[in-house]
């Protein structure tokens, strides 16, 4: 039986990121220019928080809320979940699944190095199931 491959395979390196004192609309602006729906928010060189497009279209989508008011710090989630790159693929999409999350941050030494996501996770599925049930 071959080894279940670490997250780092799958993972996109050197994610976007966005600081948290940003207005929500440059977020969004990330988000459209790179065709990404997540990115890690941080504050100087820690990571405090993930921003999805659906976190930033609930928020718009609000009566009398101007995107360039309101910070991304008021829209993201602080609850994140990081993993190591040498995570196991199983644990990583356990933990996504148990937890009905759409991305882990990937950090090695307490900076951020990728990003996981649902997307990321059909690439890897698509992978394993063409060379490993053939």
């Amino acid at each position: 039986m071959k080894a279940i491959p670490p997250v780092q395979r799958y993972m996109t390196p050197a994610p976007h990121t966005v600081g948290n004192d940003q207005p929500l609309a440059k977020a969004h602006e990330i988000m459209r220019e790179y065709g990404i729906r997540h990115l890690p928010v941080m504050h100087g060189n820690r990571l405090v928080g993930v921003v999805s497009d659906r976190d930033v279209a609930i928020i718009t989508a609000l009566e009398d809320v101007n995107p360039t008011l309101i910070t991304v710090e008021d829209a993201m989630t602080s609850d994140v979940l990081t993993v190591g790159p040498d995570t196991p693929l199983d644990e990583v999409a356990t933990l996504m699944a148990e937890r009905k999350a759409g991305s882990v941050v990937i950090e090695q030494n307490h900076k951020v190095v990728g990003i996981f996501t649902t997307v990321d996770g059909m690439t890897a599925l698509a992978d394993l199931l063409h060379t490993r049930l053939r």
